[in-house]
């Protein structure tokens, strides 16, 4: 069975991400050269779990973590029951696999102080650029969007009359996601903008280089990382970390956990949840402040 099959389902059928489309390949490569560097085999589709637990043998040995190699795992799962699916083998070699232990990975949001100061306190240039980064951190702030959504994000579908936007997320699945009024004012000013790109803008999508093309993601990361390092200390400074802050800040004041899912494009609250830890400071906090015993 080729590979090509597997990564046109991933693609057509299923929806993937181009991001997850290659890592899910260059996994199954990197696996298919581990078969035929130790074992002279090419074609992967019939061997046996002993071989897998070899190459995750050698995968410790190489200091690899083990949450990447568990996402590799995973890889080779879904390529097995792809094969599965369609009778070419009778059982998954990974159906009884056990995914490796990993310490549990939390990510620290912004503070309010600080999405303060990057949104007040920082001089944004007074041109396409810079009111277009300004408009970016706005946007993942205020709605929770995944940087590829963001930069996938078209111009049908942002609607300024009715202050919504669609967003197109994992999967194809859509969701609405209301526009705060202080992001109408920006991106209407950042629409003005990119008016004045002219005939080089291309006419799809919303957030566009200088040169008219489409954003690509590496910036994106980069812009975030520029202008988060001026006012925190913090190790990490992603698009990420956004999206955490939008739903530990919607949580911290109140608000409804199976609305921050809708809002976050979450299939199950179990997803939402992982939030929850960054709010434990605030409920202590409520806690001890309403609580009848909690001045005594």
């Amino acid at each position: 069975m080729s590979l090509d099959s597997f990564i046109s389902y991933l693609s057509l059928e299923k929806n993937c991400s181009v991001h997850t489309v290659t890592a899910y390949k260059r996994d199954l490569e990197v696996f298919i050269d581990f078969c035929d560097t130790n074992y002279d085999c090419k074609n992967i589709d019939t061997v046996a779990y002993g071989i897998v637990r070899s190459w995750i043998v050698s995968l410790v040995d190489s200091g690899v973590s083990n949450r990447s190699i568990n996402r590799k795992m995973a890889s080779l799962k879904a390529y097995y029951r792809f094969l599965q699916n369609l009778g070419v083998i009778g059982v998954n070699p990974l159906a009884k696999h056990k995914v490796l232990k990993t310490s549990k990975k939390i990510e620290v949001p912004f503070s309010e102080v600080e999405m303060e100061k990057v949104l007040s306190q920082i001089e944004f240039a007074d041109d396409f650029e810079g009111v277009r980064d300004r408009l970016i951190i706005e946007l993942f702030y205020t709605t929770g969007m995944r940087r590829a959504e963001l930069i996938n994000l078209q111009m049908i579908d942002v609607d300024i009359s009715q202050q919504l936007v669609k967003v197109l997320g994992k999967r194809s699945k859509e969701r609405i996601v209301p526009l705060l009024p202080s992001v109408i004012g920006l991106l209407q000013e950042y629409l003005k903008e990119r008016e004045m790109l002219g005939e080089i803008a291309d006419e799809a999508y919303v957030f566009l280089l200088k040169s008219g093309n489409k954003l690509y993601e590496n910036l994106v990361y980069r812009l975030i990382n520029k202008y988060f390092s001026e006012v925190s200390s913090k190790v990490k400074k992603s698009p990420h970390i956004l999206r955490h802050t939008f739903a530990t800040h919607l949580l911290n004041k109140g608000a409804d956990m199976n609305s921050v899912k809708e809002l976050l494009g979450h299939a199950s609250l179990a997803s939402t949840q992982v939030y929850t830890h960054n709010s434990i400071a605030e409920l202590k906090r409520v806690h001890a402040s309403a609580h009848p015993r909690g001045k005594k």
